[in-house]
């Protein structure tokens, strides 16, 4: 799971669900670093996908974007060149959860520092 730094993410609940499901990696990204979260390169690929398009009514725009989202999700290609684009990798599963994702985070927020002095 990779999560940006929006406040609702730090909610205990969802801590505690973390906390619970020791199958579940977490990455977290640094303040303001949209070009580290993968959501964006997918919504680039939706946003591409639909330009310049008139939808009749809210239930078209919503079968189209579904149709959008299941042709990403069906093709792993796509899925891995919105992750390339991030330095992030589909690392099989650990048990040294903590130690991998404070390492994991701390790699992104250097490169996402190295980026910024580009």
């Amino acid at each position: 799971m990779v999560w940006d730094n929006l406040n609702t993410h730090l909610a205990a609940g969802l801590k505690r669900y973390e906390a619970e499901h020791d199958w579940l990696t977490t990455v977290r990204l640094p303040s303001y670093a949209p070009d580290l979260n993968p959501v964006e390169a997918v919504w680039s690929l939706v946003r591409r996908a639909m330009a310049n398009t008139a939808f009749d009514t809210p239930d078209d725009l919503d079968r189209t974007l579904r149709r959008e989202l299941r042709t990403i999700q069906l093709r792993p290609h796509l899925i891995n060149g919105c992750l390339t684009a991030t330095d992030l990798t589909l690392d099989p599963p650990t048990t040294l959860k903590t130690s991998v994702t404070a390492a994991r985070a701390e790699e992104c927020e250097r490169s996402h520092q190295s980026r910024q002095q580009l």
